[in-house]
């Protein structure tokens, strides 16, 4: 009973003793004394497995965190002096509450020197799997680490199980079925995609347990091509002066840490713009001698060309490749030499910086991910492309996960648990819904069987495009004319046409614009546009709700043409009350002469002076403009408005109203100016002109800062609706 009673004081006390540790180490942990730290763990070994957070951290968790590489050096040295195998491998293995190892949160944050020191010591943990089933190479990839991911990749593949041979698949994919080339896509990471292709290329294939494939997801991202990137128009040419580096394929060497240099270790900070104007420099002289083309003229390139034109001119479409640039192939060079030489000029005057770099970053994602996906559909076969977007009822389970005791759910499977399966978008019709023309063009050169894919609504490209407001994926389709007949006139599984979908509104909004009335315009240009571009014999027939398509528009948009005339009748009341009062003053200056009249001729005393002159012009035209902005503002008022009007009627009425407003205010700043002259002539007689010069400023910035008034011009004179995406 003694000898019991000793033992409970024993475990008591040391579980005491452990405690206090813990809070010690904890507390040394939080406080960066990291010295300490190293002494616990190299006089103590159960501190190397001992957890001190809520979150299950260890220290060494702590440390990695934290990014002290010696520190993590020294902690992994003390655990790897224990004699105990076991002990050294638990140790290393410990997991907080997400049951990340040390080595998750090294390659989460990117710390490839860590990521050295833990994984050389102990290959094994790169098959550790965290709460989502995540093993450290995963982690890596799904936060677009490069740097760790190429470490891990080379540590995995040295490392591999007897009988297998790289590159190794079974850490690459997670609970979900996503794997790290689904992950690097999503983040756009497009930099390590690229590497994950070309060193797994068996994954450009792969679906996850949705059945999306990585094409599935890059189609349903806009922001990353140049279609889906609004830019304005100095930012266009800025854009298009901009040089970017296309990805190329890493070379071993770039396996190891110590290789991941980027420009920016290369130089100061301070001598970037100098860094970047070299680069534009080799560049332009890389093009002046035309080394660039020859070495993009090679025999595998050419004969590449050639397959790829074969197979689209057997399918009986040929896309037109609208990114051919303006200038023949003999202009190129010259060309692409200006271009390097202006935007040196840019960086040399140094305007900008941040909006270059705003720009350069957006060319950079752009330029990427279109060669992503040529890389994905490169690798695309007829077979995998016509099965893509829906889940397999059968998925070939690789040896090395059979091996392990896992198993892939199948769509019988998931059909079964679901109790209906349903059937997933193809990557060209994800890219049509979101506007992606470049992925669309290239897919129907690859794949021109493509352009017969439908959804389980049985919408088409067509369809699709007109319902999600897509205008420039019809245009493409318009242009390139597509199996018109068979496309243009099909209709999905209520009975809708191309027409059906336009004349409905729906949540898809592409022109987010203020005002109810032009958005009403865009909506009947893009019905009247849609119509205009069907064959002529189509005709408007009914869908299964026995409604054509006009029934349709006017249902769907009667709220919207009462919150048109609401908002009409608001800004056509307030801009006609400025439109008064310009009107009243313009009347009264005009009326009043400057300087009086003579006595005996009745004439004006200044009259034949130049200020005189412009005065009398600029108080007439006020007085005219404001009463026909009034004129025009109460006829808007007074109007009936019926649907269709909003299409030109009104919005060209507004337009000229507003336009006469702004016309008239400027008038009456200049007849102002012009009058005032007269007092400050003697005083300020060679700087009046400047000083009325800035006095019109104002005027300028409400003209050119009116969002309304560019609006108008925007949508009425175009005859395709813009797409704001």
């Amino acid at each position: 009973m003694a000898q019991e009673l000793a033992a409970v004081i024993d475990a008591t006390m040391s579980s005491e003793m452990e405690s206090i540790k813990k809070k010690q180490l904890f507390t040394f942990a939080m406080k960066g004394q990291w010295e300490r730290v190293i002494e616990m763990y190299e006089e103590d070994p159960r501190a190397h497995k001992s957890r001190i957070t809520r979150s299950g951290d260890t220290a060494l968790h702590i440390a990695v965190s934290e990014g002290k590489d010696e520190v993590v050096a020294e902690m992994v040295r003390s655990i790897m002096t224990n004699q105990d195998q076991p002990h050294i491998k638990e140790a290393l293995q410990t997991q907080n509450n997400r049951r990340n190892t040390a080595l998750h949160l090294a390659a989460e944050m990117g710390h490839s020197t860590i990521c050295e020191k833990i994984a050389t010591v102990e290959p094994s943990l790169l098959a550790c799997r965290n709460g989502d089933g995540e093993t450290p190479l995963f982690s890596a990839a799904r936060f677009g680490r490069k740097p760790s991911f190429l470490f891990l990749h080379y540590i995995q593949n040295r490392n591999l199980p007897d009988g297998y041979t790289p590159p190794y698949y079974v850490n690459c994919r997670r609970n979900d079925g996503d794997t790290i080339l689904h992950c690097a896509i999503s983040g756009d990471y497009f930099d390590l995609a690229f590497q994950i292709i070309h060193l797994y290329e068996d994954l450009v294939t792969s679906v996850n347990n949705d059945g999306l494939s990585p094409l599935h997801l890059l189609a349903a991202k806009p922001s990353s091509f140049r279609s889906g990137s609004r830019l304005g128009r100095l930012e266009g040419i800025i854009y298009h002066c901009l040089y970017v580096e296309k990805l190329k394929e890493a070379e071993p060497r770039q396996f190891h840490t110590d290789k991941h240099k980027d420009d920016q270790a290369k130089c100061p900070p301070n001598y970037r713009v100098l860094w970047d104007i070299v680069k534009v420099i080799k560049s332009a002289v890389t093009t002046a001698v035309g080394k660039g083309q020859s070495q993009a003229n090679t025999p595998k390139d050419i004969e590449k060309a050639k397959n790829n034109y074969t197979t689209a001119s057997a399918g009986g479409s040929e896309v037109k490749d609208h990114g051919i640039g303006l200038f023949p192939e003999n202009y190129r060079t010259c060309f692409n030499f200006v271009k390097y030489f202006d935007l040196g000029l840019l960086k040399i005057l140094g305007l900008g910086s941040s909006r270059l770099s705003n720009i350069r970053g957006k060319k950079t994602k752009n330029t990427w991910s279109v060669q992503i996906m040529n890389e994905l559909l490169v690798r695309a076969s007829d077979y995998e492309y016509e099965d893509s977007g829906s889940r397999p009822d059968y998925c070939p389970i690789p040896e090395e996960l059979s091996s392990l005791g896992l198993k892939l759910s199948t769509a019988k499977d998931r059909g079964a648990e679901d109790g209906k399966e349903r059937k997933k978008e193809t990557p060209i019709l994800i890219a049509a819904k979101n506007g992606v023309t470049e992925m669309i063009k290239e897919i129907l050169k690859l794949f021109p069987v493509a352009i017969y894919d439908e959804n389980e609504e049985k919408k088409n490209i067509v369809l699709l495009a007109v319902e999600k407001r897509q205008p420039n994926v019809y245009l493409l389709l318009m242009e390139n004319n597509f199996f018109k007949e068979s496309l243009f006139q099909q209709v999905d599984n209520e009975g809708n046409s191309a027409l059906h979908l336009a004349a409905k509104r729906g949540p898809h909004e592409p022109w987010r614009i203020s005002g109810a009335a032009l958005q009403m315009q865009w909506d009947i240009k893009w019905y009247k546009f849609v119509e205009n571009s069907l064959p002529p014999h189509f005709f408007a027939h009914y869908n299964k709700s026995y409604k054509t398509p006009i029934e349709i528009f006017n249902e769907t948009h009667s709220d919207l043409v009462q919150s048109g005339e609401e908002w009409l009748n608001k800004t056509s009341e307030s801009c006609s009350v400025v439109a008064a009062l310009v009107a009243g003053v313009s009347f009264a200056t005009s009326s009043t002469v400057p300087g009086g009249n003579d006595d005996n001729t009745g004439k004006p005393t200044l009259e034949g002076q130049p200020g005189f002159d412009i005065f009398a012009i600029s108080a007439l035209l006020a007085l005219c403009f404001s009463v026909t902005a009034l004129i025009l503002f109460l006829s808007i008022l007074t109007s009936g408005k019926k649907p269709f009007d909003f299409l030109k009627k009104l919005p060209v009425k507004l337009f000229l109203a507003l336009s006469s407003l702004f016309v008239s205010i400027f008038s009456m700043f200049i007849s102002f100016c012009a009058a005032h002259s007269f007092v400050l002539e003697d005083k300020f007689k060679k700087s009046v002109l400047p000083l009325y010069a800035f006095t019109c400023l104002p005027v300028f910035f409400t003209i050119v800062e009116f969002p309304l008034y560019m609006d108008l011009f925007r949508g009425i004179f175009p005859k395709v609706p813009r797409t704001y995406n």
